[in-house]
């Protein structure tokens, strides 16, 4: 039985199919839903290449980040909760879990593959590898 799910969002294009994924799934009235986003520490942004287009300022993602969160939340039938934190996003993910005993998180994956998943690593694996729970990923089509 699923009673605590961590619901991990980057809010990018893939967030809406781990939404969609997560209103699939037959979950008992008691369940609870955490949906949460982790930023990057400012240290992980400083490692962006100067050709990359920059991230917006911290305040305004922040709310943009916090408005869709509550807006997937507005649409779940379960007690849920919002988390927002900082750092790095495969070990908050799994510090989270292991706070709320989830049973399981549903993380979705940017696809990466050959070198740009080498360098740029993989969230998901790292989750995966890592989680004292289930992970079910959720890849992009």
């Amino acid at each position: 039985m699923l009673n605590n799910i961590l619901v991990a969002l980057d809010g990018s294009e893939i967030s809406e199919r781990v939404i969609q994924t997560l209103e699939n799934l037959a979950l008992s009235k008691d369940a609870k839903v955490i949906l949460c986003h982790v930023f990057p520490t400012p240290e992980s942004e400083m490692e962006l290449p100067a050709d990359r287009p920059q991230p917006e300022s911290p305040t305004f993602s922040y709310f943009h980040i916090e408005k869709q969160l509550q807006s997937y939340q507005e649409k779940l039938s379960v007690t849920s909760e919002l988390e927002m934190v900082t750092g790095d996003p495969a070990e908050e993910i799994i510090r989270l879990a292991n706070i709320y005993k989830t049973d399981l998180i549903i993380i979705g994956s940017r696809g990466l593959i050959g070198m740009k998943r080498i360098v740029q690593g993989s969230v998901s694996s790292q989750v995966v590898e890592e989680a004292n729970c289930s992970v079910l990923v959720i890849k992009p089509r």
